[in-house]
C-alpha cells in the first residue's frame, strides 16, 4: 500500500529573497507571527506580502489596532513601489479594532474578527499589532490563560475558514514564555543590529512547520521597492558540466605582456586570482588590464570597486567600456553593506551581462566598507563569495593591500590565500639606491608556472613587465645582494 502525503501549497511572498529562505514560500492556511522591535520593518513586510498575494478571489483583511485611522498608515506605505491603490477596497480591506480593544474584552475582539471574516471570506488575514490587543486586555492575574484560549480559538477559526494568517507584534526575545510562539506555525523574526553608528537589519525564520528553511540571520534592506533579503544562491545551483571543473587548457589572457607566460599560458577559465601587494604597486592597473583584455576578446566583465577614486583613474578605456555597458559596476557606496549583499549583486550582474570576468578591488577596501557587525566573520563570508562566483563560471580577479614587511612573506592579511586558485605577489625592493617593483607568480592550482621574480614598471600604457633580476639574492627581503657567480672550471683567471 503506497503512502500518499498531503501536499501543502507554498505561496510566493513577493519579497525578493524571502521565498528562498522559507523553502519556497509561505505555507497556505498557516498561522504566522511576524515579530521584532519597533522600526524593524514588520508593517512594511506585511503590506508587501499582502499586496503581492491578495486577489479579488482571495482578498485580504488587514486589522489595525491603532488609535489613529488606517489612512495615516497607508500614507506612508503608498511611498513603496508595491503599493497598488486599485487593490484597496477591492482585494484588500482595512478594519480598525481600536474601539473593540478599548474595554479589554477579548471575546468582543474575537467576535468582531469573526464578523469580518464571515462577511468577506478572506484568503489572508493580518492583525497589526497583535501585541497591542494583548496589552489592552491584560488587567488581572488570569490574563495569561485568557490569552492562550484566545490565541487557540483564533487559530482554529482562521484555519477552518482557510485563511493564511499573520499576526504582527513588538517582541524583543523569542526565549520569553508566550503561548503565541507555541501555537504559531511560522515565526518570522526581524532584528536590528546596532554597532557604532551602523544599523543593520536582519531576518530569521525561527520556525516554519512542514518545510525546511534556510537557517541563520539574513541581511535585508528596505528600499523603494520594499524589503530585499540578500541570500546568495547555493554554491552548486549555478554550476553546470561546462563550468564545474575549468579545463586548464582553456586559458584567459590577463592583458599584460609576458605575464600570461608566467602563469603557464594564461589564467584558466573559472579560476580566482589574488593580486597582493603594497599601496601603489599596480594592483588596480593590473585589474583594469584584465577587464580591458576581456573586452578585446569579446567578453563582458563586472567590477566591484571599493576605492571609488581608483574607479575613475583606470583610464579612458575602462571608462568607455563601462559607458558602453560592456563592464558592469556594482554600487558599493552604502554604509551598511554585507558580504551576502555584494555577492548577490555581483551574481545578478554576471547573469545580466553574461559576464565572464569579475574584479573585486580591493578586499581591504571591501572589509572597511562593511558594516561593523560583519567584519568578525569576513573570512568565512569571503569563502562563500569566492565559491558562489566560481559556480557562475566567471574568472575572478581580486586585489588585496599588503603592508610591505620584509621580515615575513605574506599573501593576504586575512589568511584567505588558500581560497584562491592563483596568487601573484608584488613587492618593492631597493636596488642601487632606487625603489624598484617586482612580482612573482606564487601559485596556479594544478598548473606549471614560472618561479621567477620579474621587475616591472608602470607607464601611461599600464604595467610593463621587465626581465628577471639575475645575479641577486634576498629580493623578498627588500634589499637584494649581488651574487658573484663562481667561474666555471678551466676558465682563465683574470
Amino acid at each position: 500500500m503506497n503512502k500518499q502525503n498531503a501536499t501543502i501549497r507554498r505561496l510566493p511572498t513577493g519579497v525578493k529573497g524571502l521565498d528562498d529562505i522559507l523553502g519556497g514560500g509561505i505555507p497556505e492556511f498557516s498561522f504566522n507571527l511576524i515579530a521584532g522591535s519597533p522600526g524593524a520593518g514588520k508593517t512594511t513586510l506585511a503590506h508587501q506580502m499582502m499586496f503581492a498575494m491578495a486577489t479579488p478571489e482571495r482578498p485580504a483583511l488587514y486589522f489595525t489596532v491603532l488609535g489613529e485611522p488606517a489612512l495615516k498608515m497607508l500614507r506612508y506605505q503608498q511611498q513603496f513601489d508595491f503599493f497598488d491603490p486599485e487593490q484597496v477596497n477591492s482585494s484588500i480591506r482595512f478594519v480598525n479594532l481600536a474601539d473593540d480593544t478599548a474595554n479589554g474584552d477579548l471575546d468582543k475582539v474575537l467576535a468582531r474578527i469573526v464578523e469580518e471574516v464571515r462577511a468577506h471570506a478572506p484568503g489572508f488575514v493580518f492583525v497589526d499589532s497583535f501585541r497591542s490587543v494583548i496589552l489592552a486586555t491584560q488587567s488581572d492575574g488570569d490574563a495569561f490563560l485568557s490569552l492562550q484560549e484566545f490565541i487557540q480559538r483564533l487559530g482554529i477559526l482562521l484555519t477552518s475558514w482557510e485563511a493564511t494568517t499573520f499576526l504582527l507584534g513588538e517582541y524583543f526575545s523569542d526565549t520569553e514564555p508566550n503561548p503565541i510562539f507555541t501555537v504559531a506555525d511560522g515565526l518570522i523574526w526581524l532584528r536590528q543590529s546596532v554597532q557604532r553608528n551602523s544599523v543593520v537589519r536582519k531576518l530569521e525564520i525561527v520556525k516554519m512547520r512542514g518545510q525546511p528553511t534556510l537557517p541563520g540571520l539574513h541581511t535585508f534592506r528596505i528600499t523603494q521597492a520594499g524589503l530585499m533579503v540578500f541570500v546568495p544562491p547555493p554554491t552548486t545551483s549555478l554550476a553546470s558540466e561546462a563550468t564545474a571543473v575549468p579545463p586548464l587548457q582553456d586559458r584567459r589572457n590577463v592583458g599584460v605582456a609576458g605575464l600570461d607566460e608566467m602563469l603557464g599560458g594564461g589564467l584558466p577559465r573559472g579560476y580566482s586570482l589574488l593580486i597582493a601587494g603594497p599601496s601603489g604597486s599596480g594592483k588596480s592597473i593590473l585589474a583594469a588590464a584584465f577587464l580591458a583584455e576581456g573586452a578585446r576578446q569579446g567578453e563582458t566583465g563586472v567590477i566591484a570597486a571599493f576605492e571609488q577614486r581608483s574607479l575613475h583613474s583606470r583610464g579612458a578605456v575602462i571608462a568607455g567600456l563601462i559607458e558602453d555597458g560592456r563592464i558592469g559596476v556594482i554600487d558599493t557606496r552604502s554604509s551598511t553593506l554585507s558580504v551576502d549583499e555584494i555577492t548577490l549583486l555581483l551574481i545578478e550582474e554576471v547573469q545580466r551581462l553574461k559576464a565572464t570576468r569579475v574584479v573585486i578591488d580591493s578586499l581591504s577596501g571591501f572589509e572597511l566598507a562593511l558594516a561593523p557587525t560583519f567584519r568578525d566573520d569576513f573570512r568565512e563570508s569571503l569563502a562563500r563569495l569566492v565559491s558562489a562566483l566560481a559556480d557562475t563560471g566567471a574568472t575572478v580577479l581580486m586585489t588585496s593591500e599588503l603592508e610591505d614587511r620584509y621580515s615575513e612573506l605574506s599573501f593576504s592579511p586575512y589568511g584567505t590565500a588558500f581560497l584562491t586558485d592563483a596568487i601573484i605577489v608584488q613587492r618593492y625592493i631597493e636596488v642601487g639606491s632606487r625603489l624598484e617593483r617586482v612580482l612573482a607568480v606564487v601559485k596556479v592550482r594544478g598548473s606549471a608556472h614560472s618561479h621567477d621574480l620579474r621587475l616591472f614598471d608602470i607607464d601611461d600604457d599600464g604595467l610593463q613587465l621587465g626581465e628577471r633580476l639575475a645575479g641577486h639574492e634576498g629580493l623578498l627581503g627588500g634589499r637584494p645582494k649581488r651574487v658573484i657567480e663562481a667561474a666555471p672550471p678551466g676558465a682563465p683567471r683574470g
